[in-house]
């Protein structure tokens, strides 16, 4: 089984925020394989399918992004995967601009608060990720309320586009592994 997990905050004021790219993509991924997420269950909504003969979890953890890994870990713990190979979390990062999406194995948070949350909960930093171009706030603009606010008209094609590409590759990352996604996705970005 993998476990797909779309890191975000819950309720309507968060629902087309930047921080909440994560659950964005997994909405996409949700029309992909008709599969609907909303059993609450781990401190999170999850749905399940089937992909390239993998069940796949869905997960969207209503934890608030700071402590995901609430919800994360008792997934893992729960059905025994090896989060290595098995567990991909799909999230916003500020390192790219909007319409840029990145795979990464492992490594450190990178100052991402549900990432830390996550290894904190998995004691490991061994996992599949998807990160998400959001681009950096405009010098002197605080984080906080530009991570909480929304995308602007301009930025709204380019987020769509990466949506669609982390919801790909997290799809291509089932059927043909991560390593492949990563050599896939990655190039392609760089193109």
């Amino acid at each position: 089984m993998k476990v797909i997990v779309g890191l975000g905050n819950p309720g309507r004021e968060y629902e087309r925020t930047r921080h909440n790219a994560g659950f964005m993509a997994i909405d996409i991924l949700a029309e992909k394989l008709a599969a609907r997420v909303d059993q609450a269950d781990f401190h999170a909504l999850v749905g399940d399918a089937r992909y390239a003969g993998e069940k796949v979890l869905l997960v969207k953890p209503h934890t608030y992004m700071n402590v995901s890994g609430l919800s994360v870990g008792e997934i893992v713990r729960y059905y025994r995967i090896d989060p290595a190979e098995d567990l991909m979390v799909l999230y916003d990062d500020m390192d790219f601009p909007p319409g840029v999406v990145r795979l990464k194995a492992q490594g450190s948070a990178g100052g991402h608060n549900g990432i830390k949350s996550i290894i904190d909960a998995l004691g490991t930093e061994k996992f599949g990720r998807v990160r998400i171009g959001i681009g950096r706030p405009p010098k002197g603009t605080p984080i906080v309320p530009y991570v909480l606010g929304a995308f602007s008209r301009e930025e709204e094609p380019h987020v769509r586009r990466a949506l669609e590409t982390a919801a790909d590759a997290a799809l291509y990352a089932v059927e043909r592994g991560f390593a492949e996604a990563m050599t896939r996705y990655n190039a392609a970005a760089r193109a």
